[in-house]
């Protein structure tokens, strides 16, 4: 699943990752904009995704992130990869690391490298 959450507008990103997922052979849902943290966990449980993939432009990373990591551990989805991309800066990505959020992507990260990591991590993790 590839999101939007919150004021953020800018989805040609989005759009872009999900169109390169697909080609990589992922089904991929996205949820379009201005959507809220509850609205995408949601949404993740209800479709059993593999992995949520936040894209944010907005400055609101520390805020969107943790909101989203801490619903999907009050709904149990341990096995689901909570991972994202857009204007993060280095120091703010080690911090949701350690909070649990799976590898950041900044800008111009090759869409090859982000679909490898996506199924390498479902490969490990998911219990089919």
């Amino acid at each position: 699943m590839v999101a939007k959450v919150g004021l953020d507008g800018h989805d040609r990103g989005a759009k872009i990752i999900a169109t390169a997922l697909r080609n990589a052979g992922m089904e991929v849902i996205y949820t379009g904009l201005r959507q809220t943290a509850e609205m995408v966990v949601n949404a993740a449980l209800q479709e059993d995704v593999d992995a949520i993939g936040v894209s944010i432009l907005s400055g609101a990373h520390m805020t969107v992130f943790p909101k989203i990591i801490t619903l999907m551990k009050e709904k149990q989805m341990d096995d689901v990869l909570l991972t994202g991309g857009g204007i993060i800066p280095a120091d703010d990505m080690a911090a949701l690391n350690a909070m649990g959020v799976g590898h950041l992507f900044p800008p111009g990260t090759a869409t090859a490298d982000i679909a490898y990591y996506i199924s390498n991590w479902v490969e490990k993790n998911r219990s089919f």
